[in-house]
Formats: C-alpha cells, sequence, structure tokens
C-alpha cells in the first residue's frame, strides 16, 4: 500500500487516482478469504435435513450422519423428546447417544450429563427404566479423563443416587464401589469412590453400612495420596449423620483425630473443618477433652506457621464458639474473644509499630488474604455477639463492630450491611448504640454495600425507632437529625449511578418511613423528591417505584391542605401533562391509588380525571386505560355512585364507537366482555364481598381519622395559645388586687367557678389528642404495601375496629361517636370542598361544615353554661 504523508495536499491527478485503484484491490484482496470461510454448497447440502422426518426420524439421522454441532442439538433436545415420545426415544434415539458420547467432545459430554439430570428431575420415566435406560451410560462416564466431563457426571450420579431403590443402589454402586476404592485403581476413580461413599452412608441400614461402608471409608482416609484423605475426610461429616453418635464417636473421630495431625496442610484444614461441623454430634467430654486442645493448637499454629489456616478458622470461629459455649472457662471464653478481635483488625494496623508475621512489607496477595479474613470476621458476628452477651456489646464488641464498618475494603462492608439486621435484633434494648454507624454505612460510597443494607432496612429503621430504652418519640427525636440526611443522600447516590435496580430497591424500602420520622419531614424532605423522580427519570421500573413511594405518603399525611397539594399536582401535571409519558404514569398511580386507599378516595379525587383520558391523542394512554377500567369499576357502589357508573358506560361507549386505532379497539372490546361480568358492590354488606368491604372500611375510617387527628391539634394549639393569654390575664389581676379580704376573695371564688370547666374541657381534648397521636404511631403504621388487617366488629356502634394491636380498639370506639353525623351523611362527605376534580359524594359538604361548627361551639355552651349554674 502507498500511506500518503500528512502533509501532503490531496492530489487528483491520473497517476494518484491510479494509486488509490491499487490500494483498493488490496483492500479487496484482504477480503476475500474472509468470504471463502463461509460454507461452500457441499458443505450446506450436508448440513441440510428433510423437513418431512419428524423428530425422531430427524435425531436418529443426525446422530448418525451428522455433525459435531447437530448432535450436541439433538442431546440437548432429549428431555423434549422424551416427554413428547418416551417410547420410541428409549428405543431408536438413546442407543444412537450412548454410541456417540464414546468419541464425543467436551461440549456434547456436558451437554448429554445436563440433559440426563434433567430428565431425571422432570421424572419423564419412572425410576426403574431410568435406572435400565441412563445409569449404566452415567457410570460409563463418570471417570472421564476431563475434570470438568467427570464433574459434571459426577453430579447428575449423586442425583441419581437419592432417587434410586435401595437394591439397584447395592448392586449397581455400592459392590463396584469395592473394587474401584482399592489403591491399584487410579486417583480419579478413588475420589469419585469418595464422593459416591459419602452419598451412600445414609441410604442403608446401620448393619449394612458398618459391615461394608465404614472399611472403605477407614481404607480411603489412609490412603497414599493426600487429595484422597482430604476429599474423604469432607465426606466423614455426611457418613457421621447417617451412622449415628456412637458409630461417630468410635469409628469416625479416631480417623478424624489422626487426619489433623497429617502432614498435609490441606488434610488438615478438611480435618479441622468437619470437626467444627460434627460438634452438635459430640458429648460436652468429647469437646472439652479431644476437640477443644485441638481447636487451640489450630489457633496457635494460624499465626506462626501456618496463616492459610486462618482463612479457615475466620469462616467457622461463630459456629465454633457456639459449639463450645457451655465448656469453656472464663479465661478460655476472654482468649477465643481476644483472638476474634485481633482477627477483626488483622492487616491494619501492627502492634508495636512493627509486623511480627514477615519481615518485608505485605505483598498484594497477603492483603487479600487478610481482607478475607476481616470479611469472614464480618460473616460472624452476629454469632459473636450471642458468645459474649449483647449486655456486653459496648464493652466487648463495639470497637470491632466499628473497625468492621469502617473498613477500607468493600466486600468487609458489603458483609457487615448484609449482617446489620441480625446485630440490631440480637442487642434489642442496646440497638441505639450502633446508630452512628447505621448512618455511615447509608454514606458510604460503594453502592453494593448500600444495596445490601436496604434490603433490611425497613426492619432496622423500626428497631431503631421502638427498640431502644427511651419511649418512640424521644427515640424518634433522637435519630431524625442525622438520619433524614442520610436517607436523601443514598438515593441521590443510587439515582447518579447506572444501577437502577439499587435505586429501585430503596425508593420501594423509603415506603416504611411514615413509621419512622413525622408527616411534616416526609413531606418537605421526602415526598416532593418521588415526585421529581417520577418526572424526570428515564427508568420505567424506577418511575414506579417512587409513585407508589409517594402514595404510601400520600396515605399517612396528616395535615389536608398538604394532601390536596399532593393530589392536584398529580392531577395537573401528570393526568393532565403535555407529555403522554406523564400521562402513562398518572395511570400507574391511579393503580396505587386504588391498591392503598378506600374507594371512596379513590372516586372523589382520581375517577373522573382517569376517565377524561379516554380522549387521550395518544393511542397507548387509551390503551392503558382501558386495562385499567376493571379495576376503576371495582371501586363503585351501587347506589351510591350510579352517576360515575353512567359516565364510565359514556366513555366507554364513545370508545367503541369512535376508537379508530384496531388494537385499542380490540382492547376496547375484550374490557367489555370483563365488565359485563363484574358484579358491582353494594353500599350494604354482601356476603361475597364481605372481607373486601371489611378492608375498604377500615381504609376509609383510617382516612377520616387523619382528619379527626389534624382537627384536635388545632384545637389543642388554640388552647395553648388562649391558655397563654389567661395567665398573663390573671398575672394582672392579681397585681391590681385591693387590700380587703373581701375584695380579695370574690374574684378568686368567681375565677375559680368559671375556670373549673375548661380545665376540664381541655384535659379532655388533651386526652383525645394523645389517643389520637397513639393511632397514629400504631394503627396508622402498618407494614407498608401490605394493608390487610385482622377486623373486628363493635356491638355497641357497629363500626369496625381493628384488633391488630393493643388499644386500638378503644380508640376506634371514642371516634365512632364523632363519626355518626358524617357516616349518616355518606362516609366520604367529610372530605372537605377543593376546586380538585371531585363527584357527588361531596354534594353534602354545606351539611359537614354546619356539623363541624355546631361541633367546635358545643365546648363554649358548656363552659357558659356551668358558669350560669354555679353558686
Amino acid at each position: 500500500m502507498h500511506p500518503l504523508p500528512l502533509s501532503a495536499e490531496m492530489d487528483f491527478s491520473q497517476n494518484s487516482l491510479f494509486g488509490y485503484i491499487e490500494d483498493l484491490q488490496e483492500l479487496t484482496i484482504i477480503e476475500r478469504p474472509v468470504r471463502r470461510s463461509l460454507k461452500t454448497p457441499e458443505e450446506i447440502e450436508r448440513l441440510t435435513v428433510d423437513e418431512e422426518l419428524n423428530d425422531i426420524e430427524r435425531a436418529v439421522y443426525l446422530l448418525s450422519s451428522g455433525q459435531d454441532i447437530q448432535g450436541t442439538s439433538v442431546i440437548a433436545n432429549l428431555p423434549f423428546l422424551m416427554r413428547q415420545n418416551p417410547a420410541e426415544t428409549l428405543r431408536r434415539v438413546l442407543p444412537k447417544v450412548r454410541e456417540v458420547l464414546h468419541v464425543a467432545g467436551v461440549e456434547m459430554q456436558l451437554t448429554a450429563a445436563a440433559s440426563f439430570l434433567t430428565i431425571l428431575q422432570e421424572e419423564s420415566v419412572s425410576i426403574h427404566t431410568y435406572s435400565h435406560s441412563f445409569l449404566h451410560i452415567i457410570l460409563q462416564h463418570v471417570e472421564h479423563r476431563d475434570a470438568g466431563v467427570s464433574n459434571a457426571w459426577l453430579e447428575t450420579l449423586l442425583s441419581t443416587i437419592e432417587s434410586l431403590p435401595k437394591d439397584i443402589l447395592r448392586h449397581e454402586i455400592l459392590n463396584p464401589l469395592v473394587s474401584k476404592a482399592q489403591l491399584s485403581q487410579t486417583l480419579q476413580s478413588r475420589l469419585v469412590s469418595c464422593k459416591i461413599l459419602g452419598r451412600l452412608a445414609n441410604k442403608f441400614e446401620a448393619h449394612i453400612i458398618k459391615r461394608e461402608i465404614l472399611p472403605l471409608m477407614k481404607s480411603l482416609c489412609q490412603d497414599v495420596e493426600y487429595e484422597v484423605r482430604s476429599c474423604m475426610c469432607h465426606q466423614l461429616d455426611t457418613i457421621a449423620q447417617g451412622i449415628g453418635a456412637e458409630l461417630t464417636k468410635s469409628v469416625v473421630l479416631p480417623e478424624l483425630i489422626e487426619l489433623t495431625r497429617d502432614e498435609s496442610g490441606s488434610v488438615r484444614l478438611a480435618a479441622f473443618e468437619t470437626l467444627v461441623n460434627l460438634l452438635e454430634v459430640f458429648d460436652t467430654d468429647d469437646r472439652s477433652q479431644t476437640i477443644l486442645p485441638l481447636v487451640k493448637s489450630f489457633c496457635e499454629k494460624s499465626f506462626k506457621t501456618d496463616e492459610t489456616i486462618l482463612l479457615s478458622l475466620s469462616l467457622h470461629l461463630g459456629k465454633l464458639c457456639h459449639g463450645l459455649y457451655g465448656i469453656l472457662t472464663p479465661d478460655q471464653h476472654l482468649r477465643f474473644l481476644e483472638f476474634y478481635k485481633k482477627l477483626c483488625t488483622l492487616g491494619l494496623q501492627q502492634e508495636n509499630g512493627h509486623n511480627d508475621n514477615q519481615a518485608l512489607p505485605p505483598n498484594l496477595e497477603q492483603e487479600k488474604r487478610y481482607a478475607t479474613v476481616r470479611k469472614n470476621c464480618a460473616y460472624n458476628f452476629p454469632a459473636m455477639i450471642v458468645f459474649v452477651d449483647p449486655k456486653n456489646f459496648h464493652m466487648e464488641l463495639y470497637s470491632s463492630f466499628f473497625c468492621l464498618c469502617h473498613d477500607p475494603e468493600v466486600p468487609v462492608r458489603h458483609t457487615i450491611a448484609i449482617c446489620f439486621y441480625e446485630v440490631s435484633k440480637l442487642l434489642s434494648s442496646g440497638v441505639y448504640l450502633i446508630h452512628k454507624e447505621l448512618i455511615a454505612l447509608l454514606q458510604d460510597e460503594s453502592l453494593e454495600v448500600l444495596d445490601a443494607l436496604v434490603d433490611h432496612l425497613p426492619e432496622t429503621l423500626e428497631l431503631l425507632t421502638t427498640g431502644g430504652e427511651s419511649s418512640v418519640q424521644e427515640n424518634k427525636l433522637l435519630t431524625v437529625p442525622d438520619l433524614i440526611p442520610a436517607l436523601t443522600a443514598a438515593e441521590q447516590r443510587a439515582a447518579g449511578s447506572l444501577k437502577w435496580r439499587t435505586h429501585e430497591k430503596i425508593l420501594q424500602k423509603y415506603g416504611c418511613l411514615p413509621q419512622i420520622i413525622s408527616s411534616d419531614q416526609i413531606y418537605y424532605r421526602f415526598l416532593h423528591r418521588m415526585f421529581a423522580i417520577m418526572m424526570t427519570n428515564n427508568v420505567l421500573p424506577v418511575q414506579k417505584a417512587a409513585s407508589r413511594t409517594l402514595c404510601i405518603f400520600l396515605r399517612y399525611n396528616r395535615k389536608q391542605e398538604q394532601r390536596h397539594e399532593i393530589i392536584q399536582k398529580l392531577v395537573e401535571q401528570l393526568g393532565q401533562g403535555k407529555s403522554y409519558w406523564y400521562r402513562l404514569r398518572f395511570l400507574d398511580t391511579c393503580e396505587f391509588i386504588i391498591e392503598l386507599f378506600s374507594k371512596s378516595f379513590f372516586c372523589k379525587y382520581f375517577f373522573l380525571p382517569a376517565l377524561e383520558l379516554t380522549h387521550d391523542p395518544v393511542a397507548n394512554v387509551r390503551m392503558k386505560l382501558c386495562y385499567l377500567l376493571p379495576k376503576v369499576k371495582s371501586t363503585l357502589k351501587i347506589p351510591a355512585d350510579k352517576h360515575l357508573l353512567q359516565q364510565l358506560e359514556l366513555c366507554i361507549r364513545k370508545l367503541l364507537c369512535q376508537e379508530k386505532d384496531k388494537d385499542v379497539l380490540a382492547i376496547v372490546k375484550r374490557t367489555v366482555l370483563e365488565l359485563d361480568r363484574m358484579e358491582m358492590s353494594m353500599d350494604a354488606f354482601q356476603k361475597r364481598f364481605y372481607e373486601k368491604d371489611l378492608l375498604d372500611q377500615e381504609k376509609e375510617r383510617e382516612e377520616l381519622l387523619l382528619l379527626e387527628m389534624e382537627q384536635l391539634e388545632k384545637e389543642k394549639q388554640q388552647n395553648e395559645s388562649r391558655t397563654s393569654s389567661d395567665k398573663i390575664f390573671e398575672k394582672k389581676r392579681k397585681d391590681s388586687k385591693t387590700s380587703t379580704v373581701l375584695q380579695k376573695n370574690i374574684p378568686m371564688s368567681v375565677a375559680g367557678s368559671s375556670s373549673s370547666v375548661p380545665s376540664t374541657s381541655k384535659e379532655t381534648k388533651k386526652s383525645k389528642l394523645v389517643r389520637s397521636q397513639s393511632f397514629s404511631s400504631q394503627a396508622l403504621h402498618p407494614k407498608y404495601g401490605n394493608l390487610e388487617k385482622c377486623t373486628g366488629k363493635n356491638p355497641t356502634t357497629g363500626y369496625t375496629t381493628s384488633v391488630t394491636g393493643a388499644g386500638k380498639s378503644s380508640l376506634l370506639s371514642y371516634t365512632d361517636d364523632s363519626f355518626r353525623t358524617r357516616n349518616s351523611s355518606g362516609n366520604s362527605s367529610s372530605y372537605s370542598n377543593t376546586s380538585l376534580p371531585s363527584t357527588s359524594r361531596n354534594m353534602n359538604s354545606s351539611v359537614d361544615q354546619k356539623n363541624n361548627g355546631s361541633k367546635d361551639t358545643q365546648p363554649r355552651k358548656a363552659t357558659l353554661k356551668s358558669r350560669k349554674s354555679n353558686p
């Protein structure tokens, strides 16, 4: 080729053009071998199969004369052939498979092992037929020269052993195993024998195990190859479970003790892990006299001679301490604890300013090993809390917990984040001790750590607010100042990353916040953020998660003005938004509203805005609305919502008559059939809708109680302002008293008589407010996303009362009297009128205002009456 110099100008002369043509010809020559690498007509002809052949004939043909890739495809399709025609597959296809596997490559062997296992799991044939047809093929290839193929067939064989009857196991597997486990056999044959022996141990009676299996086990434990001894050692815990405690103590334990002194480190390690797994089998004497000294020697050697033992020791230390807990002296208990604390900081700090383990600086491999040790310590942390007793956590383990939560390695922090909820449960009343560590993990720079912590975030936050030594309200005040910034920062950090699944999970878990922090804090710090995510985020699952969490926040918002503002934004900016994407999200929100709120709430605020989308210019919006219409109709109650039903039917008629999009029209027709089959709910309770009506009545009742609580809080604020003004006025009156006794006594008696009733009314209102607040912290905070409750009926009022928590029944009986006037004119009439879209359910709002007005004047009338009646 003739590359042009960078400084040369473009020359379009004839010579230059010929040079360019030569370059292009050279490029075509380079491409020719690529074209020739395609299949030739002869190869294509050889790969072509007659289309008239059925599945069985095609499989036989491809296995007989096809290429390897075709044979592999047939073997992968073998489970399907067994489901369709098992008799012909066994008669014609399986013999061909047996022939092909003798010369098959690795890929075909792996495919065959997986297909045989699938056939076993699907139970396409009886177990006797399977053992007769497939077991011999499996046994022939278990000792394949390729390790990966051998392991694949071995896994299939071990799964088959679980299903085979005893007679087949004894004749086909156990009897040949005696010869295959001899020293004269290959190393691979003896390794396979170890794994098969471990699976057979719990399949036979004790006398067969003692006579035939245990001698093989001893022989393999004393094999000349360390790989065989190590493999057999790993199977001893399985064998011990099958032979019982007595034989384990007399046969297995001596072999284990001998293997712990083996010359090979891998064998000693396997023996140690098996001892830890068998701790529960041994009695107290064996643990204290035999196992405990071995464990001590392992701990001492781990730092001095063999650091590879540290990995296994740190992983099993929690189980080891749990198994030895009852036999340790206080001094031994302290030694194990100090050993664990030392492992928690291994590689991070050196005692006396130098490293005793090595003279050179730690290399990369050793740093990874130390990080794995600390990760194992984080995994065992809940077990170590039980070991030291949660009461001693602050004195003994808090420093180690702090180090693990601030470890420089992400896997360590990820593991401790997974365990954080378990730690919180164990600490119980002392959970406040780890509050700062929760904030640190929420602010962690790694999203993996945050993702692990968020899995149990609702339960963890609930423990932090209710599990401390102080009351719920005090705990809320303690946790809020630094918890809210940490939660908002965590969400924003997930939003700024590409891991949208973590962001979705965080938004879903934030639905628990009404149980944790106040309504105002949610409104100002989280609710508007949810709305912004719905409007701006590009990931659909994230938008839906934000929408559902926003609906949960709206469900438990305690200020009517804020609720109306949110509803108005949803209707105007989503339901009437310029982008069809916003209108689709509005329909998703409507679906969540139907799930979380009462029927009357949806009908009042969202029914008509949703129906308006039947005229939407975008077909996808109309299509989504059609899918939602059955749920919309389920919110109606007859006869109160008869006019809304007419509106729904009118919209459906318009869609049937005016819809031009064929896909939407087809969905409309299916929806009409579904709507015709639906049974309407009545105002009165019906047997077939009894549970749903009870749940809906409970939702509506809680929504009304939110309004009542808001009114009580306003009255409390008014009473507090009146009380402060009365105190100022009383102070002025005391300053202007006369010197006579009569002039002193008369005003005092009048004041005492006139203030007695107001003070009583103030105490009554205060008690009401306290009871309402207790309801907000208990009855109004069920597990988010799950609003099903156990309900009962109050025999005195006829209203349904919640029995999910102590004290709720008496609270709801109090609200029955205050809601009688509201419920007499319709349950939903208590919602105040706003500029939002509404229906005839709030036609009686003026009556409600009168009722509310008369309700407000009753305390004053009672006060005047008491003053007049007082002498």
